[in-house]
């Protein structure tokens, strides 16, 4: 039989402790292998909470299914900021980069519709104008007009 754990971890920072530790422990797995599998597996969303599936067998192994936390998440931890704006269209609270758009844009491509870094990115930015952050300097929905126009092909090419 296999037990299913479900839990948020801080990407590459889980750890013995809560909420990991209580749930495994009951079980025969060893639980600092699965915290070194889980930081391993989620490391470059340093900090940001990750929902992870740890899937444990009676025997005690296990295997580990990461998820991708939500864009806005992402789009917090890379600007740098706690809260979105209470009035997006006016009032900006970060900047991002076209760069930074197109790393998150990798980092959530699994779990969105797009089919390309191009779409994606302009998911994206998308939430970014519901938070109230800027891309490249520019309100999120002029941005999104600009890689439409294929302004940024090259720096959004897969």
């Amino acid at each position: 039989m296999v037990d299913t754990i479900e839990v948020l971890v801080p990407g590459g920072q889980a750890n013995p402790g809560p909420p990991l530790g209580p749930e495994l422990g009951p079980t025969a797995v060893n639980v600092q292998e699965v915290v070194n599998e889980i930081n391993e597996q989620t490391a470059a969303f340093d900090g940001t909470e990750v929902p992870v599936t740890v899937f444990v067998e009676d025997d005690g192994g296990f295997s580990l299914e990461i998820g991708v936390p939500p864009t806005a998440a992402l789009i917090k931890d890379e600007a740098g900021f706690e809260t979105g704006s209470g009035e997006p269209q006016k009032d900006f609270v970060a900047d991002l980069s076209i760069d930074q758009v197109k790393k998150i844009a990798e980092q959530k491509k699994p779990d969105l519709l797009a089919y390309d870094t191009k779409n994606a990115a302009k998911e994206v930015v998308g939430t970014c104008a519901s938070l109230g952050v800027t891309v490249e300097g520019d309100d999120a929905r002029e941005f999104k007009a600009k890689v439409d126009d294929g302004e940024y092909d090259d720096a959004l090419s897969a």
